[in-house]
This record gives C-alpha cells, structure tokens and sequence, in this order.
C-alpha cells in the first residue's frame, strides 16, 4: 500500500511530465471509483489542464482552472503514462487522453482508490482533506500535541500512528519502522506513552519520512512504481519484513505479530513494554 513516502514520489514525478497538457478526452471504465456524476467529472476535465500537482497525507491534489481532482491510491492504486494508442490493460479503469497522444492511466487491481472533483474554495472542507491530522515535518506535530491525543485513548500505539486523523501519510511499514527507532513497544497503550516517547516518536516520523522520500519510497510486494521510479528505502529498513532476522542493535530475533488486523514488526528486546 503506498503511504506518504510513495504518495509524494508519485506527486513529485507526475509534475514533473503532465503538468499544462491539455486534456483532450476522459474514458471511465470503472464508475465506482469516481465520487462525482461520471458525466459531470469528464466535462470538467476535458479542454482542461493539471495546473499543479498537491498532497494532503495519502491524498493527491490535482489543480484545475477552478476545481481540485483528488485521488486516493488505497491498497493498490497507480498511475501509468502511455502512448494513447497502447492497448488498454484490465485493471485500467480511469484513463486521461491529452492532445500530444498521451494517456494518463489510472490502474487499480482491488478497485479501492476513489477519485473526486470538487470546487476549489471547498479544499478546506473536504470530508476527506479536513480530517487529516499534521504530517511528520509539519511545525504543529509536536510532542505536546501527541500527548493530548493519546491522553485518553486506551489502544495500542501503532494502531494509533496509522489514524489519519492524528499523524496524516503513515501506513503500516512506517510506523513499524518509526516504532522501532523510537524504542517503543508497539503494543503499548496510548495513554501510557511519555513525554520522552512523543518527542521520539515526532523526531523519528519527521526523519524517516524524509529520507523515504529522498529514496523514492519503499518498493515492497504489489507497490512498485508505475511512473519509472523504484524505492530504494526497503535497504533501509529495520524491522518491517524482518521477522526472524537478527536486530541491527541487539541481534535479537524480529518478531511479527498482529495488532487490530495488521502485521507488525519489532524487537522484543529494544522495544520492551517499559522502556
């Protein structure tokens, strides 16, 4: 699944090869994935352009003249550039023609990703985009403020980091790996979590979002990029994926278990429950 780190690769090289190419047609053979009336969504967009290319947490933020296309790549979304003349392959479901015979193509196995336009001045008000929380990076993301949201809340820490509603852009294989170098069990309560933690947690999320990105993201399993560009983070990861392999730290074994449905990876003895 492509978090942050993939999401803005993703962001930083469709700007750098759709931007003010004008939209000749718009195919969509898979209706579900559009929140909008399809007739409406395909008249904004042809004549039109991608002026800029955003990203809120795990969401990407076309501009337009007057509206905002967002795209959400859940579990196995991406996005190929083809000639407009390539057969079109099963699991391509949204396809975006321009004038220079080019295809935008939006690809997506499982069929979770969802796409919707929406005027610009309702950015802010979004359902989607207003319920993120601050991304690692973001001045707000403070120690301060992850303490007052996990103050109450008597569930596991990892389940915790992937809410979007509090750290927006993390999924599983950064908080895993955010876990481990921040030296916190990942089934530890919220509510237990220490000041010391929360500035770990903040200082740690800020630096491996940021060499993720430097890296193109993490390459793992079904999520490669579609675009030419190929994460090479996976070299650098600790624990996700590592069970059974000795702790760069310690050399004790990796485990894996589940918590609320998803795999987690850590060290049973850096990351001890009171540490």
């Amino acid at each position: 699944m492509p978090e942050i780190a993939e999401v803005e690769t993703v962001r930083q090289t469709l700007k750098s090869q759709i931007l003010n190419k004008k939209i000749k047609d718009v195919k969509i053979l898979y209706p579900k994935i559009i929140e909008n009336n399809t007739e409406e969504f395909k008249t904004i967009l042809k004549e039109n352009q991608f002026m800029d290319i955003k990203r809120r947490g795990k969401w990407l933020i076309f501009e337009l003249k007057d509206h905002f296309l967002l795209s959400h790549l859940r579990m196995e979304g991406k996005f190929f550039l083809k000639d407009r003349n390539a057969p079109i392959e099963k699991h391509e479901h949204i396809i975006f023609t321009f004038y220079d015979d080019t295809d935008l193509r939006y690809h997506d196995t499982r069929k979770f990703g969802r796409m919707e336009i929406i005027k610009k001045e309702e950015l802010k008000t979004n359902k989607h985009i207003q319920k993120q929380g601050f991304e690692p990076g973001e001045k707000d993301l403070t120690s301060a403020y992850l303490l007052d949201e996990f103050r109450e809340k008597n569930v596991a820490i990892k389940t915790l980091l992937l809410d979007q509603t509090i750290i927006s852009g993390l999924g599983n294989i950064y908080a895993n790996e955010i876990l481990f170098a921040s030296k916190i069990n990942p089934f530890k309560k919220g509510s237990q979590i220490t000041k010391k933690e929360a500035e770990a947690l903040v200082k740690n999320s800020q630096k491996i979002i940021k060499r993720a990105i430097e890296l193109g993201g993490t390459t793992i399993k079904s999520y490669t990029s579609s675009l030419g560009v190929t994460g090479r983070f996976q070299q650098e990861l600790k624990v996700h994926k590592k069970e059974g392999m000795p702790c760069v730290i310690c050399k004790a074994k990796i485990k894996k278990e589940k918590i609320n449905g998803r795999s987690t990876y850590f060290c049973p003895k850096c990351q001890r429950v009171n540490v």
